[in-house]
């Protein structure tokens, strides 16, 4: 029986950052015009409050912990953890930052720059999260590890989100830019978002239109009934247009819907159809009991 490959661990701050010149490493200081962010990096750098306070910080004390980068092909460096830094020492006038240089390939470069933001930054957008999860287990599939649950487990224990969180917010990896920019300003709800990203980019798009159109997001219970029209094969821009008019329910009725009595009714149908039959078949239940009374 061939031997399974372990799953690495998430990598602590001082293995992602540590040195080692027999490895061929060093840590230089680099001009901030030789380092570049990577071509696919999940993480924004925002001057927000937080980088205002950052470089105060590296104007008063310095960069206290060296990026790390590894060099390009064409020239520079791409530095895989310290954006934020470097946006910061650019805000205060600094012309170079010392980064920690290592040879690394694709996989292993995707995997420290995943590992390396998960564990410094404290406030992660949705996107970021998705697409820094996803990222780090395509890297180890690649590598030919089946990591799925495996490194699901690892970053949970991380971050403190559960293994189904993180399969989850990889689904958001399936939105459209428009749909996850909503769910970041959290104008729409994570669940609902997560259904919607079993649709495919045209359904989407024809989604964000009726939002527009009707001035209302959909709802937990509205998404459940696109992704399984979706499934049956019934799902049209006339029937998204259709369930987004409808008036919404409480959330609370709606949740119990879904949860109890929506498997038991065809998916085109609003909670409106779903009361109705279900107070007809109760009427027909009371007036059997009276009868047998």
């Amino acid at each position: 029986m061939a031997k399974r490959m372990a799953t690495p661990a998430l990598a602590g701050f001082t293995d992602i950052f540590s040195a080692s010149s027999t490895d061929g490493e060093r840590v230089a200081e680099v001009a901030l015009g030789e380092l570049h962010a990577p071509d696919c990096h999940p993480f924004r750098v925002t001057d927000d409050e937080a980088m205002t306070q950052l470089a105060g910080s590296i104007r008063d004390f310095g960069v206290r912990e060296p990026g790390l980068a590894r060099p390009r092909p064409e020239g520079g460096y791409e530095l895989l953890c310290g954006n934020r830094r470097k946006r910061a020492c650019e805000l205060v006038g600094l012309s170079a930052m010392p980064v920690i240089v290592r040879e690394l390939d694709d996989d292993s470069a995707a995997i420290a720059m995943v590992d390396s933001n998960l564990q410094q930054r404290e406030k992660l957008l949705y996107s970021e999260k998705a697409w820094a999860y996803k990222m780090r287990i395509d890297a180890l599939k690649h590598r030919g590890i089946k990591a799925d649950c495996n490194s699901a487990d690892e970053i949970a224990a991380q971050t403190g989100d559960s293994r189904s969180k993180v399969f989850k917010l990889i689904r958001l990896t399936e939105l459209v830019e428009t749909l996850l920019d909503k769910v970041d300003a959290r104008e729409l709800a994570f669940n609902t978002a997560v259904e919607l990203s079993h649709l495919d980019y045209d359904e989407q798009f024809t989604v964000v239109d009726a939002m527009a159109k009707h001035g209302a997001n959909p709802s937990l219970s509205q998404a459940v009934r696109f992704k399984k029209m979706k499934q049956a094969g019934t799902l049209t821009a006339e029937a998204i247009d259709g369930i987004m008019s409808e008036e919404k329910e409480s959330p609370v009725s709606e949740a119990k819907i879904t949860l109890h009595y929506r498997k038991y009714f065809p998916p085109d149908y609003s909670p409106k159809q779903v009361e109705a039959v279900i107070i007809e078949l109760l009427k027909a239940w009371r007036e059997t009991q009276t009868a047998s009374a």
